[in-house]
């Protein structure tokens, strides 16, 4: 998928664009970096939240400068993901009347490069453009680090609950309808072990959290809120967002969450008798891809 032959994408440098990667802007599956729901992910492009979604296409130009180029063709986007997943060549190339849009810059950090063409650089743009998209600092602690985390966390979900132990989840304290372990929570970081610590301070963010989510049963959020995805055993993986926080979950296990107000700390939050159902309601109201 890397550095393929140039397409015609309106980038300048006579409009060739060398395409390294995609990824899918759609109700049920897009960047979370970019926002908490679907809606918010395509204002901070500056795309309409059309439910057809799109295509995310990074590419170079001839000189090397970075470029989003936006399609509408869903498809041809997916079929590109899921051949490269699979360890299989894709030659991506948009058709012209397909490009919705392209945008300087990559939202996403990458770490590829188009052969024969200059190092990856933000294009110049002119007095009144929008600056070029760049991928949120590492360093820094936000709502789009916050969501990565959360991506993280969903993405190596057995190492994290691995880390909590067999017996971590002895009832404790009620946290509305769920229990926070005993050991929950404190220093753990997303991609970083560590000891937990007691769970007294975070019981009012918990439950908090807990109310947003029973919230979102009784008034439907905006798309891609609460979004529900693959897991072993005939399970799923919830991922839930709001102002100033993220839920991973399994329905047939426990949840994470991280918090804009506690950096880079994963909270856990025990089954207790009735995590479950509040799970089992909300993957039957999430998107999911198609």
């Amino acid at each position: 998928m890397n550095g393929t032959e140039p397409v015609d994408a309106g980038v300048g440098d006579d409009d060739a664009l060398y395409v390294l990667t995609a990824v899918l802007l759609t109700p049920a599956q897009f960047p979370s970096l970019l926002g908490d729901d679907y809606p918010e992910a395509c204002a901070a492009l500056g795309l309409e939240p059309y439910a057809e979604g799109y295509g995310l296409v990074f590419g170079q130009d001839g000189e090397g400068a970075r470029w989003t180029v936006v399609v509408d063709d869903v498809s041809l986007v997916a079929v590109a993901i899921a051949s490269w997943d699979c360890g299989m060549e894709y030659d991506l190339s948009p058709d012209e009347r397909s490009v919705v849009a392209a945008l300087p810059g990559w939202p996403v950090a990458l770490a590829v490069a188009a052969p024969h063409v200059p190092a990856p650089h933000d294009p110049e743009t002119g007095q009144g453009e929008s600056p070029p998209l760049t991928p949120p600092d590492p360093g820094q602690w936000g709502p789009a680090q916050r969501r990565m985390g959360a991506d993280e966390v969903a993405l190596q979900w057995a190492a994290w609950r691995e880390q909590l132990g067999a017996d971590a989840f002895v009832p404790a304290d009620a946290v509305d309808d769920a229990s926070v372990s005993p050991a929950a929570p404190g220093g753990h970081e997303p991609g970083a072990a560590g000891d937990t610590g007691p769970a007294d301070d975070s019981h009012g963010p918990l439950r908090r959290v807990l109310a947003a989510l029973h919230r979102y049963l009784e008034e439907p959020p905006p798309p891609g809120r609460v979004r529900s995805g693959f897991a072993p055993g005939g399970a799923r993986t919830l991922r839930a967002d709001g102002p100033g926080w993220s839920v991973v979950a399994r329905t047939d296990d426990i949840a994470f969450v991280l918090l804009d107000e506690m950096p880079r700390e994963v909270l856990p939050i025990g089954r207790g008798p009735n995590l479950p159902s509040l799970l089992a309601a909300l993957d039957a109201m999430a998107v999911r891809p198609a």
